[in-house]
């Protein structure tokens, strides 16, 4: 009765720890090290990002067949709307890394972007977007949604 006992909790315990890991998303960076080398040059952006006071509006309408449509609409510091950018969004899965999902903006019309999400899972999402020109990153945010 001992052996079979502990045979009986060593195994919960062997199944219960497989499940953790194949369910475990992983951390936000691989490399904690790497992550704070590029912390310096991201405080640099940031704050020329603010100096730029650029006025970015994200627009998230949902479809009947669980798609999403995300529209982004750019403009400078005077309210003028920018062409020319080359925006990129991502719907990421605060506890899952895995679901998260890339979303391509094509301009449509003058400062403004359009891209689509066919099938996007209801509930809290990270909405990050990215605004590029000349290669180099202009714009990034990250805000919390609710998609229903």
């Amino acid at each position: 009765m001992l052996v079979a006992f502990f045979g009986v909790v060593i195994g919960v315990n062997m199944i219960m720890m497989r499940l953790a890991i194949q369910t475990l998303p992983g951390t936000e960076v691989d490399s904690a090290y790497s992550a704070s080398l590029t912390y310096e040059k991201e405080i640099a952006a940031a704050h020329d990002q603010n100096a730029r006071d650029w006025k970015v509006d994200a627009h998230i309408q949902r479809s009947g067949q669980g798609g999403a449509t995300l529209e982004v609409e750019a403009r400078d510091s005077n309210g003028r709307p920018m062409s020319g950018l080359k925006f990129q969004g991502r719907f990421e899965r605060p506890t899952d890394r895995r679901a998260d999902l890339p979303v391509v903006l094509a301009e449509t019309g003058i400062g403004i972007y359009r891209g689509s999400a066919p099938a996007i899972a209801p509930g809290q999402w990270d909405l990050v977007l990215e605004g590029a020109a000349a290669g180099q990153r202009m714009f990034l945010s990250k805000n919390r949604v609710l998609l229903n």
